[in-house]
């Protein structure tokens, strides 16, 4: 076993205007040029404290030590303080280093030593440190240079066979869910028979008392009504005394007042408590609810509803004022038509969530092979010599 600051030493150069690109920490594609990840302004109005880092030089986030975000530099440049520079010693392949420092053994020794709010195994950790002075009393298995290039060319192979794998999944998964978007517009968007109408015309908004010891129910962005607890509690607030909170039964269609143009919008499958926020409604005109809650998700998710609204925030579109939101205009075609539509989306979006599943099971299955690959790799658990 081999002391880490015996095989890296910290790097704190700073030059004062020096002309040098601006560098980031990506937590997949480890040390590359600011610009390639954002267009935005850089914060500081002057570079001259920034650290200068080399090529070869590795780089790592202290902020950010459970997430990976650690790499090699390329070439030469410029990082905030946020970040630690460090450069190997003779005898050590800074490729080898980045594998063992994105290894889950050495994870476990960073979470061991880190500093700050939620440090240590609590599961809220919010702002933890491991700098250099932390990070170099390590002991790991560093054996000599010409097995560290081994490992780190054997782990760029194998990881490069995964991460297409991976990539590939991921492009199933963004064909299935634009077959499926595109689907749902061919027959939500322009119905061959309709007849048009209002959101006012159609529906009819029910106020109800809220209903002591119910659980909590919300629309999410997914079209799913349901209570939360059926999903998570967390980061929620609710309080079944406060004025204007109605009672919700299954079957009610659910319009989220300020998030429905985000997808918000669904047909309730439970019974509970809501905030003032939501529109819960009924069909005045024997129209199928699954069917409205549908037409509706799909005009906020293509941006008609952000065309209608009377005030429109960074992050949600307000139909809060009934009225308002009653004006919206729909095209609803016959109800059998409407129940026909709905239980064709009903069976292809199955198969089609199915098939999504499988490929996240897939990728996360394959993620978790990667992590055991290099930790079995830079722990001395493979003997790569030979290894084609």
């Amino acid at each position: 076993m081999t002391r880490f600051g015996h095989a890296m030493e910290k790097i704190d150069e700073r030059i004062p205007g020096v002309d040098l690109p601006l560098m980031s920490v990506s937590q997949s594609r480890g040390v590359i040029r600011r610009s390639e990840l954002t267009d935005a302004p850089q914060r500081a109005e002057s570079l001259d404290n920034y650290k200068v880092c080399r090529a070869d030089d590795i780089v790592f986030n202290k902020m950010s030590i459970r997430s990976g975000a650690m790499g090699v530099a390329a070439e030469d440049g410029l990082v905030t303080y946020h970040y630690e520079v460090m450069r190997p010693r003779e005898g050590t392949d800074p490729h080898f280093i980045a594998y063992l420092m994105k290894s889950s053994w050495f994870t476990k020794e960073l979470i061991k030593r880190e500093r700050g709010i939620g440090a240590g195994d609590q599961a809220n950790v919010r702002t933890t440190e491991v700098p250099f002075s932390v990070l170099k009393t390590i002991d790991a298995y560093i054996p000599d240079r010409a097995e560290q290039r081994a490992i780190a060319g054997y782990l760029d192979r194998e990881t490069s066979r995964i991460d297409t794998l991976v990539e590939e999944q991921q492009r199933l998964i963004a064909m299935l869910r634009e077959r499926r978007d595109a689907e749902a517009d061919a027959l939500l968007g322009s119905p061959v028979q309709a007849r048009h109408t209002t959101v006012k015309r159609a529906l009819r908004p029910l106020s109800r008392p809220s209903v002591a010891g119910l659980g909590v129910v919300t629309a999410f962005r997914d079209g799913v009504v349901t209570l939360r607890s059926n999903r998570r509690e967390g980061g929620y607030t609710f309080s079944n005394t406060e004025h204007g909170y109605q009672e919700i039964r299954p079957g009610d269609l659910v319009f989220h007042a300020l998030d429905g143009f985000a997808g918000a919008v669904g047909v309730s499958d439970s019974h509970g408590n809501a905030t003032p926020v939501y529109h819960v409604c009924e069909a005045t005109a024997g129209d199928d609810l699954a069917y409205v809650a549908r037409l509706l998700r799909y005009l906020g998710l293509n941006g008609f509803l952000a065309t209608q609204a009377p005030n429109v925030r960074e992050r949600s579109v307000d139909f809060r004022n009934w009225a308002m939101f009653g004006r919206l205009p729909l095209a609803l075609p016959p109800v059998e038509e409407q129940r026909r539509i709905v239980a064709h989306l009903d069976e292809q979006n199955a198969k089609t969530d199915t098939l999504i599943a499988e490929s996240e099971r897939f990728i996360e299955l394959a993620r978790e092979r990667r992590s055991a690959l290099i930790t079995a790799a830079v722990t001395g658990q493979i003997d790569v010599r030979g290894v084609a």
